[in-house]
Parts: structure tokens; C-alpha cells; sequence
């Protein structure tokens, strides 16, 4: 199987040895490539979107940040010339050798989203989907994301949004508002320091982070919206990802799914 490639890196001055570092993938309880057992809908809903944000671009250099095994690089080749999976966990990286055995194209590099080591403005397409779920304050990494993007680069960031429709309802029905901040939605037991967060964001407040890193969103889509347990034992999957295709523009504006896209470009 082929090593890791080595990318285009430039040493950066600051020293972020001090960071805790983004690996707990590698613990082998978290086998990430069998997660996906019985979410083809969620996968092939992801796939649409990004379809739906890149139709008609074509990049030079794309990164995807905390890719794990590489699920939608093959999708990103489709779109640019160079692509790098950049993945904190060696676990991870490892499982992608095997699964990217047909793309030898596609460089795996051991880095972490908020310390990405490519060079200033070097980036011309980069998404991060699936990471910030684990991201309490995402502001470390959209300030390494607006470095690393070229002026006319593109970058897709997924949200995982608490404002969905099912919990906007819950919270009318409480006369309560929706949080602010983003919210831990872990058990009681898994609320420990050596478990991975996870947490929901507010996609309100995601934006003007976005924007104080120097990023604007420029379009969103609301993904998985027929997310369901229920409804995928009943509903054939093609009828599911047909409504997908028609529902994730429309939706957007009310963030009804659980995960919502945002395309943003560099002010």
C-alpha cells in the first residue's frame, strides 16, 4: 500500500505544541468507515450537496479538513486537480490507504484543522464536513481556513445545526429560545474531558464567527432533511434522495435539516 504523500507545507512561526491534539479517532472503538453502515442516505445527501455548491467550478488544490477515511475525496476529484486528505488521526489515515486504493492521486497528510501548515493563501478549494459537531468554538479553525484560501478560493463548511425544525418546535412549544452558543448533546456519561465533544451549533451565530474570521457565506443548503431512522425502513432510498434534491435550496432558509452547507469565499 502506498505511504502518505508528502504536501507543499510552509513552517509557521507561531508554536502550537501546547494545542490538545484532534486525534482521539484513534482509539479503536471509533472505527469511522463502519459508522457509515446504514447512512447511504446521509452520504448520498452530502454527495448532492456539494454537487449542488461546485456545479460548473474547477479547482487546482483542494483539502479536505477532518475527512477521515477519505468518504468524499473521490467526490472532490471531480473538481479539482490536486486533492489532499488532511486528518488528525493516524487511524483514520491508515483505513484510507485502503479505502483510496484506486485514487493514488489523493495525498493523506496527518494535520488538524486548526493547524493546517500550508502555505498563506495556497488553497483554492477546502471543505470541512462532519468536524464541526466537535468543534465548541470553531474559531481557530476559520481563522487557519481564511489563511489558507486563495483570494477566489471556495470553501464548504457543514454545520451540525440545533436549530433544525424538530427542535424549533420543541423550543415553541416551551415558549423557550434557541441557544445562542452551541449545545453539548452528549449523555451525562460521555460529558468527560477524554470524550470526543460533540456538539450542535446555532447556524446564526456560526455566520458572524464565519465573518470574524473574514469568510462570508455566500450560499447554504439544508442537508439530510429527511434524516429518520423511521422513514428509512419505509421509504425507498431514490424516493428519499429525489425529495433531497428538491428540498435542500428551499429548506435552507429556515435551516430545516439537521446539517446545514455553507458555501463562503474570503471577504
Amino acid at each position: 500500500m502506498p505511504k502518505a504523500k508528502a504536501v507543499p507545507q510552509t513552517p509557521k512561526s507561531t508554536d502550537k505544541s501546547a494545542k490538545r491534539r484532534a486525534d482521539q479517532y484513534n482509539d479503536p472503538k471509533y472505527n469511522y468507515l463502519h459508522y457509515w453502515d446504514g447512512r447511504e442516505y446521509e452520504h448520498a445527501a452530502e454527495e448532492i450537496a456539494i454537487r449542488k455548491l461546485l456545479h460548473g467550478r474547477h479547482f487546482n488544490n483542494a483539502v479536505d479538513v477532518g475527512g477521515g477515511y477519505g468518504r468524499l475525496c473521490v467526490q472532490l476529484e471531480k473538481y479539482a486537480d490536486k486533492v489532499t486528505l488532511a486528518e488528525p488521526s493516524q487511524q483514520q489515515l491508515d483505513i484510507a490507504a485502503k479505502f483510496l486504493k484506486d485514487h493514488p492521486e489523493i495525498d493523506r497528510s496527518l494535520l488538524q484543522a486548526d493547524d493546517l501548515k500550508f502555505a498563506d493563501a495556497s488553497i483554492d478549494l477546502l471543505t470541512m464536513i462532519r468536524v464541526m459537531h466537535h468543534l465548541p468554538d470553531p474559531s481557530p479553525e476559520f481563522a487557519e481556513i481564511s489563511r489558507v484560501l486563495s483570494p477566489e478560493g471556495y470553501a464548504i463548511i457543514e454545520v451540525a445545526n440545533y436549530a433544525h425544525m424538530r427542535n424549533r418546535l420543541r423550543h415553541i412549544a416551551k415558549r423557550q429560545r434557541l441557544p445562542v452558543k452551541p449545545v453539548d448533546i452528549r449523555s451525562e456519561a460521555n460529558k468527560r474531558d477524554d470524550e470526543i465533544a460533540f456538539v450542535n451549533h446555532n447556524p446564526a451565530t456560526v455566520i458572524r464567527q464565519l465573518e470574524h474570521a473574514g469568510l462570508r457565506v455566500e450560499s447554504t443548503l439544508s442537508v439530510s432533511n429527511l434524516r429518520s431512522v423511521r422513514l428509512k425502513q419505509i421509504m425507498p432510498r431514490e424516493i428519499m434522495l429525489g425529495a433531497e434534491r428538491l428540498l435542500q435550496r428551499p429548506l435552507a432558509s429556515v435551516y430545516f435539516g439537521p446539517s446545514i452547507f455553507f458555501l463562503v469565499r474570503k471577504v
